[in-house]
């Protein structure tokens, strides 16, 4: 079986544990985050929530998961990537499971928050790990397929969902919040299998030796400022409309157009198959267009797609068909972060600089719902996703013009000094 996996794969024996083990990560990270939106309405039922406090602990999972990016992509430059990814996936998994004991507001909010800490920093320190150990010319299309284990994750919680909770009555969600220990097992995996990146070892070595500073630091210094700011601007536009478009979207065509099919397994599964194509081609396109071009091809037809669902009327069997480009591109740009931020900054500061600009974009773009509800006082719920949706995706294209294509970039050559002034890549 390993050895077919291998074949089909584009990933050679000495790659095999690191992607494997962010594989795993990835899909069952979307697993535990996705779970908690099929049992809202059961919590909000078990603790007579209203809708702003149901919705504040989905924005305290989004803002501790910022946190937790930013800390586990800079510690993880200290201590190394595999021992910061056992942790963080530790912490994901142990609060998810103890959300299921949660006997108030309270503890939920505390539990979602610790649980979205260990989220953001599974995938800061998972990005980096897997981008240090595959090869240059392939690392796109890698990382794409990793990505692609968000949505695998996704239609487990799906699958879980429609066979715990019409059979377990009041504790269903609580089985479902258990369920979200099994990512601790794959820590074992992670630790007997995953070797840490020769970029990292080598790096460490000469940092004990200089005593460099916190690499957090660093990436706010004049050789590299310029490509934090843009990054996190990209970061920001990325998730902001894709924030607008799932958060908003279902409750609009429910509401404004009356279709009965949103929100159905079978409308979900036609855009988790999107999302999981997205991600998947989405990782190719990053190697034959450069990082640039798949960024803004992603983010117009986004765009455009948002554009199509607020202003033109569309029956239920249009809905399903169009839930398939929906998942397919707002999904699918994410599958470009990975390999273009890790290219964008040298492996003394990678985890801090990977982890800081993701997660900053993700920090801000947890308040984008709440600025399209904003537009919707003015404009209508279509006017304001409309509106919010493809300046989000403009953010990015701006954002882009002020970074450098990095398609294949070795690594190793990223540096600081004042002629590669932390490049070694085209476009500065």
């Amino acid at each position: 079986m390993a050895q077919q996996a291998g074949k089909i794969l584009p990933v050679t024996p000495l790659e095999r544990p690191a992607f494997w083990a962010t594989f795993l990560g990835w899909g069952l990270d979307g697993f535990d985050y996705m779970m908690y939106t099929l049992v809202l309405a059961a919590v909000i039922g078990a603790f007579h929530l209203t809708d702003a406090s149901a919705g504040f602990l989905g924005t305290a999972t989004l803002v501790m998961s910022a946190v937790g990016g930013i800390l586990a992509g800079t510690i993880s430059d200290r201590v190394g990537r595999v021992k910061m990814l056992v942790f963080a996936v530790l912490v994901y998994s142990v609060f998810t499971a103890l959300s299921g004991i949660a006997t108030s507001y309270g503890e939920m909010l505390v539990f979602r928050g610790m649980e979205g800490l260990g989220f953001g920093g599974e995938w800061a320190v998972g990005a980096v790990l897997i981008s240090e150990t595959v090869r240059g010319d392939l690392r796109g299309r890698i990382l794409g397929i990793v990505q692609g284990a968000w949505a695998f994750g996704w239609a487990l919680a799906v699958i879980a969902s429609d066979l715990i909770l019409p059979h377990a009555g009041a504790a269903g969600w609580r089985i479902m919040f258990f369920i979200g220990i099994l990512p601790a097992v794959s820590v074992f995996y992670i630790l007997k299998r995953v070797p840490e990146p020769k970029l990292w070892t080598a790096e460490s070595h000469q940092k004990k030796a200089t005593r460099s500073s916190v690499s957090f630091f660093k990436i706010f210094e004049r050789p590299v400022l310029r490509r934090t700011t843009f990054a996190a601007l990209l970061a920001v536009g990325a998730q902001s409309g894709y924030y607008a478009i799932f958060t908003w979207l279902p409750t609009y065509l429910k509401i404004d157009r009356h279709l009965s099919v949103v929100g159905s397994s079978g409308y979900l599964f036609v855009v988790i198959v999107g999302s999981f194509l997205g991600y998947v081609v989405s990782g190719y396109v990053n190697d034959w267009l450069g990082r640039k071009g798949a960024f803004f091809v992603y983010s117009i037809c986004s765009g455009l797609i948002i554009l199509l669902y607020t202003h033109f009327s569309i029956s239920d069997a249009v809905m399903i068909l169009l839930s398939f480009p929906l998942g397919f591109f707002a999904s699918g740009i994410f599958s470009g972060f990975g390999p273009f931020f890790a290219e964008l900054f040298p492996t003394e500061y990678r985890g801090a600089g990977q982890g800081f600009a993701y997660n900053f974009g993700r920090g801000i773009a947890g308040f984008a719902p709440f600025f399209v509800g904003l537009l919707a006082v003015h404009f209508g719920l279509a006017g304001g996703i409309s509106i919010f949706g493809p300046a989000s995706y403009l953010l990015c294209i701006i954002s882009l013009l002020f970074l450098p294509e990095t398609r294949g970039i070795d690594l190793a050559t990223i540096g600081t000094g004042p002629r590669q002034r932390a490049v070694g890549a085209k476009g500065e």
